[in-house]
């Protein structure tokens, strides 16, 4: 089980404009450090399990920041439109987008996504799976 998630960030006031925008909305909490970032979901009695953690913070060996090839962190949202209203408030709070929301033909009829880039490069997404909602027209 994945406990946490550490991407690195040079400049934490703009990584927190960025995933502020949108981890609140799904739920999680910011704890600010003098090592960074920290995003958690409480522990609460509807949901007692601990949740993936996300840390943001400048890396330990004093060196850039980068990106890694072909890394993605990605985020559960309840619905079609959460995935829209985050990606763009993403968007504007400092994101590159990295692909519009919306269906990809080499996903599953429901699979729903839109991607990004947060300030430092580090490649996000946001999607949602909902069988609920309409699924992709083929």
């Amino acid at each position: 089980m994945i406990s946490y998630v550490t991407v690195g960030a040079d400049d934490l006031p703009r990584a927190e404009r960025f995933y502020s925008a949108f981890l609140p909305s799904l739920g999680y909490v910011l704890d600010i450090s003098a090592e960074g970032l920290s995003y958690a979901i409480p522990v609460t009695a509807d949901l007692p399990h601990e949740q993936v953690d996300l840390y943001v913070k400048p890396p330990f060996d004093g060196r850039a920041a980068s990106a890694g090839n072909g890394t993605m962190v990605a985020f559960k949202v309840p619905s079609q439109v959460q995935v829209r209203a985050l990606h763009a408030a993403a968007l504007a709070s400092g994101g590159q987008n990295e692909g519009a929301p919306g269906f990809r033909a080499a996903y599953g009829p429901h699979f729903y996504v839109g991607y990004l880039r947060d300030p430092q490069g580090n490649k996000i997404a946001l999607f949602s799976n909902n069988r609920d909602e309409p699924g992709r027209p083929d």
